[in-house]
């Protein structure tokens, strides 16, 4: 049995991976240890973790992974009925807006846990921006969030650049054969989210499409970043089924910021100001608050402010 799931997982490794010059060696060193009887006797799930930390060894790349499936996301390989239990997910949890609130002094704060692709959550995502656009400063909780799709992360972070002349990311596939510039939306239903400050929460957590809305944001001088490093994987990736209950996850490509000119990948995003993913929110709210007192032209929002602020003393 783990003789036809190694093999096959090191064939999909070795088609897909966006580094070649990685994935021969690491399946040669698989190979090797599959001869000498090193996975024998072993369950799906050991030998996903025994073949995870030997990729690991040889990629450094957080993307790239063998793991047991989830059957309640993936109980079928049919790639049909796998998108839908998938959309059917991202429906219930509402496209991973887990909060949108107005906080006292009309700082809006979001809860995103999930990046939904644009053509899937597009709406979701703009009720939720219509849902703070009257705020003066606003608050971006990413630390819980896992990732998602790089258009999605586009289409977030558009929200805040006034038109579709700023390049926010390159995502480079093929091994160095294509490159695809994203660029912010140049029509977004709804308000934009101008001129004002905005704060992204981060923790050890925050990871892929959460890293690259907190990066995209971050490079372009449009955020602060609060709270932690984050995980660091920047690779777009893809699942590839094994068998019903086993997959490996394999970085067909690598971002590139032009900002920056490189990505998180292994070094994660560092915020601007580092506390514990804990602090962070009540650390954000402060500076809103502050940012509220000292520009809003409302006497109510500066009392609610004020109140507020006490409250955090």
């Amino acid at each position: 049995m783990p003789r036809a799931l190694v093999e096959r997982a090191m064939e999909l490794l070795c088609t897909h991976y966006v580094f070649p010059e990685r994935a021969v060696p690491a399946a040669a060193d698989i190979r090797r240890r599959l001869t000498e009887g090193e996975y024998d006797g072993m369950d799906e799930a050991a030998l996903a973790d025994a073949l995870t930390l030997t990729l690991a060894e040889h990629c450094a790349d957080k993307h790239l992974r063998v793991r047991t499936r989830d059957p309640r996301l993936h109980a079928t390989v049919d790639p049909a009925e796998a998108d839908a239990v998938y959309r059917e997910h991202l429906r219930v949890t509402n496209h991973g807006i887990a909060r949108v609130e107005r906080l006292d002094g009309n700082v809006g704060c979001l809860d995103l846990r999930g990046i939904t692709a644009a053509g899937l959550g597009g709406r979701a995502i703009t009720a939720a921006m219509e849902l703070v656009s009257q705020t003066e400063a606003l608050i971006l909780d990413l630390r819980r969030n896992r990732g998602g799709s790089p258009d999605g992360a586009i289409f977030w972070t558009s929200y805040f650049f006034p038109d579709g002349e700023t390049h926010l990311n390159s995502i480079e596939s093929g091994a160095g054969t294509a490159l695809r510039q994203y660029w912010s939306v140049a029509y977004l239903p709804g308000e934009r989210y101008l001129d004002r400050p905005v704060y992204v929460l981060t923790s050890d957590r925050t990871f892929s499409a959460g890293e690259e809305v907190s990066y995209n944001l971050q490079s372009q001088g449009r955020a602060t970043l609060i709270g932690e490093t984050t995980r660091g994987g920047a690779h777009p990736t893809d699942r590839f089924p094994i068998t019903p209950t086993l997959e490996i996850t394999v970085p067909l490509a690598r971002s590139i910021n032009p900002v920056t000119g490189t990505n998180w990948e292994g070094t994660g995003v560092i915020p601007d100001i580092a506390v514990p993913a804990e602090k962070a929110h009540t650390v954000a709210y402060r500076m809103a608050l502050e940012h509220v007192l000292t520009t809003s032209a409302s006497p109510v929002v500066r009392d609610e402010a004020r109140a507020a602020m006490d409250g955090l003393d």
